[in-house]
């Protein structure tokens, strides 16, 4: 019998688990100071090292520090919040206006990933039945990102409620190129202990049990409603 590759060890292991678990999308208590641009490189660094369909590499990392620049998308998530809170009502709703889902101007420094998906980088390869595989690439940057983040002390917050062709206007992202995340990231006062929108009731965790299949879809997962 072959020996498998060697793992890492407990400790480093236990590591590990700790960051993904201790993972968080914060939305408040960001302190001013901006990270140390050695700090930053080496996040961004673990971005850079995720995998990609054909080696393709087709993120793109943007960088926003400027004040006039982060008002501007601020004010487009403004607009884009007033639209979604529309779709709730009653008791919904009076959650959602106490949820806290951004700080685009409380974090010192926020970061807009974007994908060049078609970029020739790679050579196509992996690409040619399942085009979106670049897309999916790109996320696979911000999810290393957002662990070494935690690893460092640092939060990161998902910022979903804006209009993409404002953050394109105001970033110059041009055509063809994919907006994949806007995040808020910079130094916190405090992790919490469970994700917030757990913590609000808003939603809670679905059991690991519940999304495992076996050799085919599970006939229980009924679509679109919940497991």
């Amino acid at each position: 019998m072959v020996e498998p590759a060697p793992g890492f060890s407990a400790e480093d292991r236990a590591t590990l688990y700790r960051a993904i678990e201790a993972r968080r999308d914060v939305r408040r208590g960001y302190l001013p100071q901006p990270l140390e641009a050695a700090t930053l490189q080496r996040i961004l660094g673990a971005a850079h090292c995720a995998p990609s369909v054909g080696l393709m590499q087709p993120w793109r990392f943007i960088v926003v520090r400027d004040a006039a620049v982060r008002e501007q998308i601020h004010a487009s998530f403004v607009r884009a919040n007033e639209a979604a809170r529309q779709g709730y009502e009653g008791e919904q709703l009076e959650r959602y206006d106490m949820l806290k889902l951004e700080g685009i101007l409380e974090a010192p420094q926020n970061l807009c990933v974007v994908c060049d998906a078609a970029s020739v980088q790679g050579h196509g390869l992996g690409r040619h039945s399942m085009p979106e595989m670049a897309v999916y690439s790109a996320v696979c940057a911000v999810q290393n990102l957002w662990l070494a983040a935690r690893a460092e002390g640092v939060g990161v917050g998902w910022v979903s409620i804006l209009e993409p062709d404002t953050l394109r206007n105001v970033l110059h992202i041009p055509e063809g190129v994919v907006v994949v995340a806007y995040l808020c990231i910079g130094y916190v006062d405090v992790f919490a202990h469970k994700p917030e929108l757990e913590h609000s009731g808003w939603e809670q965790r679905t059991p690991l049990e519940r999304v495992i299949g076996y050799d085919g879809y599970d006939q229980s997962w009924k679509v679109g409603e919940r497991l």
